[in-house]
């Protein structure tokens, strides 16, 4: 019998959350075969079989968090049965029925890589969401005591804080200082859904929150005529497509301009590290790509060096990761700068939160058709797109900020400079 460890899974990340099970108790397993899906604070990585045999025992489960060096299955070595254990039918059915009609109560053996605050979390604990865990330990909460409002006794954070105002008040100010929310009136009986944020979404959050609260973050705005992107695409589509396989899109044309004005404006490609500016002499621009499991960032390397063919099918093989949960850990690290494009939505106008330690995002927008001066005696319908900078006024300056924005804006409408200065 051979235990099932959470592998390491990268640096800087102790611990995941198991996602699902691709296998089942008793089924055979193959060496290499993957067992189930892990959700880390940036990707998602698989749990492999080491050896070949069965899978006899399952002892965490989806929505679990579990750390490096947890055992969480066991597989027995050897020939695997031809066919998968299980109960007869009639002893299958009972169970199905009385797991649908009872709270789920579960006694996991406690592994010698766990330390006591897991031994404490899942030996003999209620079936509970991971944010529920982590706040009934927080606020050193038993989950017993707690009183479900899940139809199927599942806990969830808001009951663990409903509990909290239960409690006496020399209670309450023992276990926690934060206020507790209102316990849900089930008076108007009217339907609700609670879904746990996943790992990624809360990590996201906090970022996001960290990003505002840690930098002086300011956003710039400008527009840009499009015109003459829009005619060179026109123009040279097709054959752009015959000789490279893939379309000619905006974002090449825009990591093209950005690069241009981060050498035009260096602090623009730097970050703030102790008491030193850290100035990158390297163009390394995420894309911000949004996915079901919330928005991520992956980056293009050394875009200086590309051309346009090669940007757009970067671009393209990221945002395809992305979407298909395959990025790794290095896809996601060590960008310089970022840019987002909301108009791919809609947005008409929006200020981006900057990707920390980054100090700059440059936001775009919806194309538009709008009226436009051309001199004093014309006007002309033009399309136009608004573009954002935000940025970390501790290190960049609003005449800075100002000028990058122009820079950006002039070579977006004269494209044939980006073959020079992009």
């Amino acid at each position: 019998m051979s235990e099932v460890k959470v592998p390491e899974l990268a640096e800087s990340i102790t611990e995941a959350t198991i996602v699902k099970w691709l296998k089942a108790e008793g089924d055979s397993v193959a060496q290499g075969e993957v067992l189930a899906e892990l959700e880390t604070d940036k990707v998602n990585m698989e749990l492999n079989a080491e050896q070949d045999g069965t899978l006899t025992k399952i002892m965490r489960e989806p929505g679990d968090t579990v750390h490096v060096g947890d055992v969480v299955a066991m597989i027995e070595e050897g020939a695997a049965p031809t066919q998968k254990q299980s109960a007869p039918p009639k002893a299958e059915a009972e169970a199905a029925e009385k797991q649908a009609t009872q709270p789920k109560e579960e006694k996991v053996e406690p592994t010698p890589a766990s330390n006591d605050n897991q031994r404490k979390e899942s030996v003999g604990a209620r079936a509970a969401t991971p944010a529920a865990r982590k706040l009934a330990r927080a606020q050193n909460v038993d989950l017993h005591n707690v009183r479900s409002q899940d139809p199927l006794g599942r806990v969830t954070a808001e009951d663990v804080k409903a509990n909290n105002v239960a409690q006496p008040e020399s209670r309450k100010a023992a276990i926690s200082t934060k206020p507790a929310a209102p316990a849900i009136s089930t008076d108007t009986e009217k339907p609700v859904e609670r879904i746990p944020m996943s790992r990624r979404r809360q990590t996201i959050a906090e970022r996001l929150v960290h990003a505002q609260h840690s930098a002086a973050m300011l956003t710039t705005f400008n527009e840009v005529d499009m015109t003459a992107i829009l005619d060179v695409r026109k123009r040279r589509q097709e054959k752009f497509v015959e000789q490279h396989n893939i379309k000619l899109g905006f974002m090449s044309f825009f990591t093209k301009a950005v690069v241009g004005a981060l050498k035009a404006f260096p602090l623009l490609n730097a970050e703030i590290q102790g008491k030193e500016i850290l100035l990158k002499k390297y163009y390394d621009i995420g894309i911000a790509v949004a996915t079901e499991g919330g928005l991520v960032v992956p980056v293009v390397r050394d875009a200086d060096r590309l051309s346009f063919a090669e940007l757009e099918t970067n671009i393209a093989n990221l945002a395809k990761k992305a979407r298909d949960n395959k990025l790794s850990l290095s896809d996601l690290q060590g960008g310089t700068f970022s840019i987002t494009n909301g108009g791919i939505f809609g947005s008409l106008l929006s200020t981006p939160i900057l990707n920390a330690p980054q100090v700059g995002i440059l936001g775009m927008h919806k194309i538009q058709l709008r009226p436009i001066a051309i001199d004093k005696e014309r006007t002309e319908n033009r399309p136009m797109m608004y573009i954002a900078l935000s940025y970390d006024h501790r290190i960049v300056d609003g005449k800075e900020a100002v000028s990058f924005l122009t820079k950006v804006k002039e070579l977006l409408e004269d494209p044939e400079t980006l073959l020079l200065e992009g």
